[in-house]
């Protein structure tokens, strides 16, 4: 019955999982207390058919455990709560790959793209359990029993998974800070920007090249440039039309096609040069330079 009861938790923990590696300021407060409500609920809802009854009655009822109404409504509710929490962790995981596309300069998150892995995964997983519970009513046979033992196989895969990313990529659980907000939702009609501004940004990027600290952030770069990081933010996105990552490696870009054509660093590897501009990895060097030219570094370097 508690393993039962404890499945109503699973989807809340997941929950703030995904926003404690998305927001590092994310701490639980006594307003979450309020996502046990659905726990505290089906507990009640077994008082009187399991907990205020003897030993006896315990007995009879997994006898017939599965067509009693109280045992079905709560494999109905823990169903709803799944997908209403996989859909509020989606909803989160868009913002979140949004704030930073807008605040840092790297071309992809990996928190982001181990979070909707994971969630995926939960997804798939769950899947296979919702079947296993619709075996669980219309099937007595070998086909239920396979299913169930599917589900433990899928779930020690995904924990062992979890665990050698934990352990491989420790990078992965630093967030944003939660109280960043979105251009699109922060700018106000007040807000002026002068075309000096975009004049001191664009000479600052030209002459200074901060571009090439493959972790530079717009907070970084604001405090070099003596601006408050949100106009910097509504500069580059509002006025220029770029995520932050874009406009920043639209230099990264060029500065690498500088390099691919002068003929004194022919012998320079492409992976040199990425490292050299900003880049930390490959793919997304790859990924950059090729929406921004149309050609692979490899093909730009032969017609260069």
């Amino acid at each position: 019955m508690a393993k039962s009861m404890f499945s109503f938790l699973q989807m809340p923990v997941l929950y703030f999982y995904v926003l404690s590696v998305c927001y590092s300021d994310f701490k639980l407060k006594a307003k979450h207390l309020l996502h046990a409500i659905p726990f505290v609920i089906a507990n009640l809802v077994m008082i009187p058919r399991f907990y205020a009854v003897n030993t006896e009655s315990k007995y009879a009822l997994f006898e017939n455990y599965n067509r009693i109404w109280e045992i079905i409504y709560i494999h109905i509710s823990i169903e709803l709560q799944f997908i209403i929490y996989i859909t509020f962790i989606f909803v989160i995981l868009n913002r979140y790959k949004k704030i930073y596309q807008q605040n840092f300069s790297d071309t992809s998150s990996k928190a982001f793209l181990w979070l909707f892995q994971f969630t995926l995964a939960s997804a798939i997983i769950h899947s296979v359990v919702l079947v296993k519970n619709i075996l669980k009513y219309t099937d007595r046979g070998k086909t239920f029993d396979s299913v169930q033992l599917l589900v433990s196989v899928l779930a020690l895969i995904v924990i062992c998974w979890y665990v050698f990313k934990a352990l491989k990529y420790p990078e992965l659980f630093n967030g944003v800070d939660s109280k960043t907000q979105l251009v699109t939702t922060s700018i106000d009609k007040k807000t002026v920007i002068r075309s000096e501004e975009i004049n001191q940004l664009t000479s600052y990027m030209e002459t200074e090249k901060p571009y090439l600290n493959p972790s530079l952030s717009i907070r970084n770069l604001a405090q070099e440039l003596n601006m408050n990081s949100r106009d910097l933010s509504i500069l580059i996105n509002q006025r220029l039309n770029q995520h932050f990552f874009d406009f920043v490696n639209e230099y990264r870009i060029k500065e690498a096609m500088n390099i691919l054509k002068n003929p004194n660093k022919k012998d320079v590897t492409i992976l040199e040069i990425l490292y050299e501009v900003g880049f930390n990895s490959k793919s997304s060097f790859n990924s950059a330079f090729k929406k921004h030219t149309g050609k692979t570094p490899t093909e730009y370097k032969k017609l260069a």
